[in-house]
């Protein structure tokens, strides 16, 4: 009885313990909320990964560009252009007879003196024909004097009615003609005697030595058009600069202004010029007006065929007289230009005028503004309305700064 007992108190606590329908119905709901919580959660970080890769690929699709930022001109009165130095005389000495050399008396580097001696040729044929053509001049000078011998004393006997006129002027015209053979006589010995002294190359004027040929025992030949020049001599004492001048600024040089040259073996010198000439002319291939300058070379520091930046103080031209590197600039059919990026990396082409050329660097004086960021190196195939990506923004001969 007691066992029984028992066994219905046992079923009775399992009955209580038991969950209800209604707290089963809970629990269930519950777990489908919390996994369809789970698998939305996973849903969005995956789609949010996908939109940054995304975003991650397109940003590094787009090429990445370095841009620079104009620089203000600083001296904007000077026009700084390349020039040509030469020599205020230069004379490439040829022998004038046929001949060896036998000598040479100086090299380059030499200053020499009006009228030294550069080299001796020897012209064997020159001495020969010298001294057959003094020889024929002695043999006319003697049928000369004869002649003249033979008038005088036929006019005295015409005097006194011994030879009848006829024959006197015969003898006259006798003694003229001789006298003539006896001056073309003179003039060819005087021809050849030029030509021998023609064997001794001497300097024009005073001067350097830039060049000799000259060798022992090298056979010249007068009148060789392809023949190379003995000797070139080189007045430096004053030189000449070439520089041609742009079309828009030839009206503000004018003979008398002064500039002031620099050369690459000398950065840290400057050199005074003057403007002397001016061509008065506009090339038509280079747009360019072709000037003359002069300038003392007391020490020999300039030299002949040498290059040169001459800096000319005159007005900007009417640009803002802003420099970039040679490198931003495009070149195209339609003359040069640089390609210009905003902040949203959006590229637009802008032509631009060049006012002069550095080398390195150009000054534009049209078509940029100074807060412009121009793309540096940038590629041929850069067209307006591409996207790029910034690198750095780098002001020319400064430090880089970033373009956002």
């Amino acid at each position: 009885m007691s066992d029984q007992t028992d066994i219905k108190s046992l079923s009775a606590e399992a009955e209580a313990a038991a969950p209800s329908p209604g707290t089963m119905k809970k629990v269930g709901i519950g777990a489908a909320v919390l996994a369809i919580a789970v698998v939305g959660f996973g849903t969005a970080n995956r789609m949010n990964a996908n939109r940054v890769l995304d975003s991650t690929a397109a940003e590094t699709a787009l090429p990445s560009v370095a841009v620079v930022r104009p620089k203000a001109g600083g001296d904007s009165n000077a026009l700084v252009l390349p020039g040509n130095i030469q020599a205020l005389n230069s004379a490439a000495i040829y022998a004038r007879t046929n001949g060896y050399v036998r000598r040479w008396l100086a090299d380059i580097g030499d200053h020499v003196q009006t009228g030294q001696t550069l080299a001796i040729l020897d012209a064997p044929e020159v001495d020969q024909q010298l001294a057959q053509a003094q020889a024929d001049y002695q043999t006319a000078l003697a049928n000369r004097n004869l002649a003249a011998s033979t008038a005088t004393r036929w006019n005295t006997m015409l005097a006194k009615d011994a030879v009848s006129r006829q024959e006197a002027d015969e003898k006259s015209g006798d003694l003229a003609a001789k006298s003539a053979l006896a001056k073309a006589s003179l003039a060819n010995v005087r021809r050849l005697q030029a030509l021998q002294d023609f064997t001794r190359l001497r300097a024009p004027f005073a001067g350097v030595v830039t060049s000799r040929a000259a060798q022992i025992g090298q056979l010249v030949v007068a009148g060789n058009a392809a023949a190379q020049p003995l000797f070139t001599i080189s007045d430096v004492r004053r030189m000449r600069i070439y520089v041609r001048v742009p079309q828009g600024y030839s009206a503000q040089v004018h003979p008398g202004m002064a500039a002031t040259l620099s050369v690459p073996e000398y950065p840290q010198a400057s050199f005074p010029a003057t403007l002397v000439r001016s061509a008065q002319a506009v090339d038509a291939q280079s747009g360019a007006v072709l000037v003359e300058l002069q300038a003392a070379n007391p020490d020999g520091a300039l030299k002949p065929g040498a290059y040169a930046q001459v800096a000319f103080h005159v007005g900007a031209g009417g640009g803002n007289g802003l420099i970039l590197p040679g490198s931003a600039i495009l070149y195209g059919n339609d003359g040069p230009s640089v390609a210009v990026v905003d902040r949203g990396g959006r590229v637009t082409v802008k032509p631009v005028t060049i006012a002069s050329d550095q080398g390195k660097t150009v000054v534009i004086s049209k078509g940029l503004a100074a807060g412009d960021a121009v793309v540096d190196s940038p590629p041929d195939a850069i067209r307006s309305g591409d996207r790029v990506r910034i690198q750095s923004a780098t002001a020319p001969g400064g430090k880089s700064d970033h373009a956002g």
